[in-house]
């Protein structure tokens, strides 16, 4: 339950019509399994204590009787467990039959829940029993006590932030405005679905989609547990397809026609996030709603939802693949704009035989011929020096051949010695003005070139590089239009492929596949038998942990203390944590420490929903201190 975490189960228990005791017993089975494996909140069936497809048994006393005596006895057998249960049966109310949940625990029924809306078309005929609750929340006795009796109720817990569960039923779902809506902008983070929907030819796929779309549309979870085997099938099969969404996201479904038990593990800081950057979502607490406080018993929850190790990119390849082609159309469209807005008459590109310059000049190939322009147009420019190898080198010279764009071939190393000469520069000192000096050169010459040629630089930085400043300020941090600057560097390695993949050119997809084996490197240093020596990742760490520290804490805000758990989990086996730890106190410090250079980046555009263009998506004092995020760390 810590860091937000708190499980949860929709059940489908084998029952039988009209087999109170039956039922009850079933159910109470289920209700000690979720509460056994961790779960502190379980969803039933609607009306399972009796069954959905009673009929006309609804109208028995005996029935009634026998539902609220079971339900007694329920609450009395789940008393020492630790988990809020929510089942479905009829109460008699003032005279009139609802379809209710009944919410428990630990020995206590905090409320009932009647449901608002009755369907009586095609195979429903629930008006010939229930009728719809549309009143103000009032006081009912069952089973001897007095408890809530209405819709608007909201059951919280202190031992989870932001924990609020709120109850619909079925066909309440199913409705033009669902009462879901109205308890998420009451705060409602948790919806539960007691449901008894049948089984029909693609109903699944509808259903589904319903599910996904209000607990997106909410910002919320979304638990949905249905009745199966064991209901009658005079006219009608039910599948028990229960299912758990966060926000538009599956966490769990289960195999229709099995009653089962899903379990998830819901992310309720993940939720609060994201309402909390929705400014249109807002949340306000009616006098009429009644809050219940469960006070649930604050225990650790072992994660077992699926967190990816790479969050940027998509794990299926068709979804991989449509995500490039979309990126690069972005790009190419945000450039084409630029071109066409300046009438530059050329791009230039310095080019390294690197991912980022790669990516950088097959985004201005798609813009110039979306433009119908000649692709000699572009100048794609490689400027060895001290540290370029003849591999990167030789990818450099074959890349742009390969794309019959304008090639330039300018050898920095004189005017870089002469600048050493100039400043007192030692050449034999390899710092960083070592560095920073060829970086600068190297921006130089693209600038001139642009200008004696009437274009516009094309920049290569990617967002990653920009987290965590690792680009030389007024060098190549610098740039007419930045073309990859949305892109993270774990999802530039799958875009580079995804070209090389889909080229007829074997020149260029041989060129590309060595790319993509190159190690990351700027190439400032003089290269150690011929190969690379400076490598990006054994300086400030691996990108995929540091593409993973920044999906999470820009998109969600998440503490350095979630973050370190997250990744924890996601590259169990990869890294341990000490390992984990040390990048994560790096990338704290380097992000904040390096927030002037993406104070003013140039222009370039937006991909995906985390970016750090200090016009749109990130504004950050450049003077913010990063002590509050370090001092988690080093508590741990």
């Amino acid at each position: 339950m810590k860091d937000g975490f708190i499980k949860v189960c929709a059940a489908t228990p084998n029952i039988r019509v009209a087999d109170c005791v039956y039922n009850r017993e079933q159910i109470a089975g289920c209700i000690k399994t979720a509460a056994e494996n961790g779960a502190k909140v379980i969803v039933l069936p609607e009306l399972c204590l009796t069954s959905y497809t009673c009929g006309d048994l609804f109208l028995q006393q005996t029935l009634l009787d026998g539902a609220e005596a079971e339900l007694e006895k329920l609450v009395r057998q789940t008393a020492e467990l630790d988990i809020l249960s929510v089942v479905g049966l009829p109460f008699r109310f003032e005279q009139t039959l609802y379809n209710c949940a009944a919410v428990i625990y630990k020995g206590r029924i905090l409320a009932l829940v009647p449901k608002s809306n009755i369907p009586n078309y095609g195979e429903f005929y629930e008006q010939r029993h229930f009728c719809a609750y549309t009143s103000p929340t009032a006081k009912a006795d069952i089973c001897g006590t007095e408890v809530p009796f209405g819709t608007d109720i909201l059951f919280t817990s202190p031992a989870v932030r932001g924990f609020s569960l709120a109850v619909e039923l079925c066909e309440d779902l199913w409705t033009a405005s669902p009462p879901s809506g109205r308890h998420a902008a009451a705060g409602a983070t948790v919806i539960a679905n007691l449901s008894a929907s049948n089984e029909l030819v693609a109903k699944d796929e509808y259903r589904r989609a319903l599910v996904s779309t209000q607990s997106a549309r909410l910002i919320a979870a979304y638990i949905y547990a249905d009745t199966g085997e064991g209901e009658s099938t005079t006219d009608l099969v039910f599948s028990g397809d229960n299912m758990i969404f966060e926000n538009g996201t599956q966490l769990a479904r289960s195999k229709r026609f099995e009653n089962s038990l899903i379990y998830a593990e819901l992310d309720i800081s993940r939720l609060l996030s994201e309402r909390l950057k929705n400014t249109t979502f807002n949340v306000s607490l009616p006098e009429n709603y009644t809050v219940i406080p469960v006070d649930f018993t604050v225990s650790e929850t072992e994660l077992t939802r699926y967190v990816s190790k790479t969050p940027f990119v998509p794990d299926s390849e068709e979804l991989r693949e449509k995500r490039c082609e979309e990126i690069l159309t972005i790009q190419s469209l945000g450039l084409k704009k630029r071109l066409d807005h300046t009438k530059a008459k050329t791009a230039v590109i310095g080019i390294s035989g690197g991912l980022d310059s790669t990516l950088a000049l097959l985004a201005a190939v798609r813009a110039f011929d979306s433009l119908k322009r000649d692709r000699s147009e572009i100048i794609a420019v490689t400027m060895p020096c001290f540290g370029t190898t003849d591999r990167t080198y030789t990818n450099a010279v074959s890349f742009a051949h390969s794309l019959n764009v304008s090639f330039r071939e300018v050898n920095i190393k004189d005017a870089v010695s002469g600048h050493f000469s100039d400043i007192g520069q030692d050449p034999e000192c390899f710092d960083t003005t070592f560095e920073n000096a060829q970086a600068r050169e190297r921006t130089q010459v693209l600038m001139d070139i642009a200008n004696k040629t009437g274009g516009l630089v094309v920049g290569t930085g990617d967002l990653s590089e920009l987290a965590l400043g690792w680009a030389t300020y007024n060098g190549d941090h610098m740039s007419m239009y930045a073309v990859n600057a949305g892109i993270p560097k774990t999802l530039i390695r799958y875009l580079v492929a995804y070209e090389a993949d889909r080229t007829s050119n074997d020149i260029l997809r041989r060129t590309l596949k060595d790319i993509l084996d190159t190690p990351v490197s700027p190439e400032l240093l003089p290269p150690k038998d011929g190969q690379i020596a400076q490598k990006t990742e054994h300086i400030v760490g691996p990108y995929e942990l540091h593409d993973f520290f920044l999906y999470y804490m820009l998109r969600f805000g998440f503490t350095p203390q979630k973050i370190l758990r997250l990744a924890q989990y996601a590259f169990s086996g990869v890294y341990d944590r000490g390992f984990i730890l040390e990048w994560l106190k790096v990338f704290c410090r380097r992000f904040f420490s390096q927030q002037f250079k993406r104070s003013c980046l140039p222009d370039g555009p937006k991909v995906g929903s985390v970016a750090l263009s200090p016009r749109g998506d990130w504004r950050m004092p450049s003077d913010a201190c990063a002590g509050l995020w370090l001092s988690q760390l080093e508590e741990m």
